[in-house]
């Protein structure tokens, strides 16, 4: 398949996309730029976004997906709670994980992989339970860093993005696939912001 068929099927999806993705696409590019801005909107423009997403993944079989974006669901709440009762508190330093980190990371990522597949393949009619228990599990271990706002969230957030792009296409969710496209660069240019801040904080 060359460049211009590529196109033009994804032309054909997009013309084909329901209301309910532009929506949540819609609040899902919000809350990205609400974030970048560091405004308070990015909370409830993610909490529509998230709502919206994890019925249509349900019904499109992304059955792992949509439970990470309970949890997606759950932290953003979480998170508005603690920017309005909590600002005033300084986060936690950004740093690279450590030897403890890194195998609590590989850990997370094992377990949750093989979890979700069992459970995908055995207790659900899911077509694509291998694809869809990685990019879960690969995501679990990067909002696990992001967290503990460790540099190496953004490779396995990274990580889950390469695999769910594809996987969204073929689920002929293309608003999704390109919001993924567009998160993957979004953590490009958080990994190499992060590892500046490390850099400059060495430095002093």
């Amino acid at each position: 398949m060359n460049l211009i068929q590529w196109i033009n099927i994804l032309w054909e999806q997009v013309k084909q996309t329901g209301w309910l993705e532009w929506l949540g696409v819609s609040f899902g590019v919000a809350e990205v730029l609400f974030a970048k801005a560091n405004k308070i909107w990015l909370y409830p423009a993610g909490i529509i976004s998230v709502i919206i997403t994890i019925y249509l993944f349900y019904t499109v079989g992304l059955y792992a997906e949509s439970a990470l974006n309970i949890y997606y669901l759950i932290m953003s709440i979480w998170g508005w709670w603690l920017w309005i009762y909590r600002k005033d508190k300084a986060p936690l330093p950004v740093t690279r994980s450590n030897a403890k980190d890194k195998k609590i990371t590989v850990a997370i990522v094992v377990i949750a992989f093989f979890f979700l597949y069992l459970i995908l393949k055995n207790f659900t009619d899911s077509r694509v339970p291998l694809f869809d228990a990685w990019v879960s599990a690969t995501a679990w271990a990067g909002m696990w860093l992001l967290a503990k706002r460790k540099l190496e969230n953004w490779i396995w957030l990274n990580i889950s993005n390469a695999f769910a792009i594809p996987l969204l296409f073929y689920k002929e969710l293309p608003l999704y696939a390109l919001l993924t496209v567009f998160l993957f660069v979004i953590a490009i240019q958080g990994y190499f912001k992060w590892k500046k801040i490390i850099n400059e904080e060495q430095s002093i």
